[in-house]
């Protein structure tokens, strides 16, 4: 069982990086709509949706993991937190610290990528 004060560190830690991921999204939707585009020249044209294209892809990527992270928080809050999913073990803090949306111990995790990369 995980000690208040390191649930406390890893749910701040958390809802730092859920609040940084929220000033970005913020920051693209006002990029977006404020930017009166337009560009004469087709290249310049192409070359901002491409832009555009790929900061979408970026804020959808972000947005999945601001749904690990509510998943995160919500497993601090009922005590699951930094148990691993596969072998019910503890997951490294050292872990929790690099990646603290984990649900599984670096064995656990390190094995499932291993029998993915055998079934590809």
């Amino acid at each position: 069982m995980m000690e208040k004060k390191d649930l406390d560190h890893f749910k701040a830690k958390l809802e730092q990086i859920s609040s940084e991921i929220l000033s970005e999204a913020e920051k693209t939707i006002l990029e977006m709509t404020d930017h009166s585009d337009n560009y004469p020249d087709p290249t310049d044209r192409a070359s901002a949706e491409s832009d555009r294209s790929f900061e979408l892809r970026i804020r959808d990527r972000e947005r999945k993991l601001l749904n690990k992270i509510k998943e995160a928080i919500e497993r601090i809050d009922n005590g699951t937190y930094g148990v691993c999913d596969d072998c019910g073990d503890d997951i490294a803090h050292e872990r929790l610290d690099a990646r603290p949306v984990t649900t599984y111990c670096i064995d656990c995790k390190t094995r499932q990528e291993h029998e993915e990369k055998n079934r590809s």
